[in-house]
């Protein structure tokens, strides 16, 4: 059975597409949301907010395994399109590259707010069920897709919730 490579949610939220950009677009901040981000250094910060090619480093926690991710951004596009791809992995510093995962976001007004699509890809080059072995002990019995569509859902209704529904 050929797995799942791409799952994505919404949210509607009470924000405008710039101001709801400006939050999600900064990987420091995406600690607020997510429930495996515990924080992020950008390497090389400029003046006026996130750019394409921009890299930084995530510090996750699932239990009790931590890890940190490099990643970097592939799409700024204020108001309309955030998105990353984690290039190295470690348990301390992020020092096997490989990939691994696309994350990109995406803002749309709507009425009263901003609806929020949040959509991750599996971008593992590994045969079928190398990575359903792999996910199932990193995730505790599940498929990434299924473990992501869960956070994905989590993720968004914190977001949701800092900034209230339309």
């Amino acid at each position: 059975m050929t797995r799942t490579r791409t799952v994505s949610d919404h949210v509607d939220v009470a924000a405008s597409p710039d101001e709801v950009y400006a939050l999600v677009s900064d990987p420091t901040q995406t600690h607020r949301w997510s429930p495996e981000n515990t924080g992020a250094v950008v390497d090389e910060p400029r003046r006026g907010g996130t750019y394409e090619g921009m890299t930084f480093v995530g510090r996750n926690k699932r239990g009790r395994a931590t890890w940190s991710t490099r990643c970097v951004v592939t799409a700024a596009d204020p108001a309309r399109r955030f998105a990353f791809r984690v290039e190295a992995i470690g348990p301390g510093k992020p020092i096997v590259r490989a990939r691994n995962a696309s994350w990109e976001y995406t803002f749309a007004p709507v009425d009263g707010g901003t609806r929020v699509t949040e959509t991750w890809t599996d971008d593992r080059p590994w045969p079928d069920a190398v990575a359903a072995l792999f996910d199932k002990v990193a995730t505790g019995g599940s498929s990434f897709p299924s473990f992501q569509r869960r956070n994905i859902a989590r993720t968004l209704a914190n977001l949701q919730a800092e900034l209230g529904a339309p």
